[in-house]
């Protein structure tokens, strides 16, 4: 891990808006971005198409470490490759939220992600969205920030998100089902959601994106 490499480790449960503030944030300050989430989704994905059971560990764990990834921006907006094929689409799904959060919680599959991770922190600088991004992943990380918004908050601006691409899911089932992702994510045995030490928490109930941007950045030049 590069400690010389300034970074912005964003962490909180599902809903909370890291993914949001994450991109705000790469945007204004023109530095990398890592969507923590996302390899775990590509995870899921894999784990589905190729049938792999997902109490196989050791399969689980390969597909993470050699499945071939590529997060790129060429066309304005986010697109996430696998193998060459742009699957962002695919990957936002409250089927493959689902299960990327239980195979998120097998050590092998985290371990051999945690390098992979690492290596996205380049010059001029990373911001890094997760569940534990500041407390394991980036220990160091130059600002650590915990996102958080009440749970009704959460299950409403995910809603939203899904409504505006055209999946239609209920308010109440998307709500159990944050719930229950929430649970597993703060009981896990291997780097369960916590707040990191050191980390900044910020409550986004009722702020907008602008404001939490403007908010982390004001922290960013203190910590600088």
């Amino acid at each position: 891990m590069n400690n010389s490499v300034p970074v912005i480790a964003i962490d909180g449960p599902s809903g909370s808006g890291k993914g949001t503030i994450a991109r705000g944030l790469a945007r204004k300050l023109g530095w990398h971005l890592l969507d923590s989430g996302a390899l775990y989704r590509l995870v899921a994905l894999v784990a589905g198409e190729r049938s792999l059971p997902l109490d196989d560990t050791n399969r689980l764990a390969e597909a993470a470490a050699t499945m071939d990834i590529e997060f790129s921006a060429a066309s304005g907006s986010e697109q996430i490759l696998l193998a060459g094929r742009d699957v962002t689409s695919q990957l936002r799904t409250e089927e493959i939220g689902a299960t990327a959060s239980i195979v998120a919680a097998l050590p092998g599959v985290r371990e051999a992600l945690l390098e992979r991770q690492r290596s996205f922190a380049r010059r001029p600088g990373l911001i890094a969205d997760g569940r534990d991004m500041g407390s394991v992943v980036f220990p160091q990380a130059t600002l650590k920030v915990f996102l958080t918004a009440s749970p009704e908050e959460r299950a409403r601006r995910r809603h939203n998100q899904l409504k505006e691409k055209g999946i239609d899911v209920s308010l109440p089932a998307l709500s159990r089902e944050i719930a229950k992702r929430d649970e597993r994510d703060a009981n896990r045995k291997v780097a369960p959601l916590r707040t990191a030490e050191g980390a900044r928490i910020l409550d986004t109930t009722g702020m907008t994106p602008t404001e939490v941007v403007e908010q982390v950045l004001t922290w960013l030049s203190e910590a600088a």
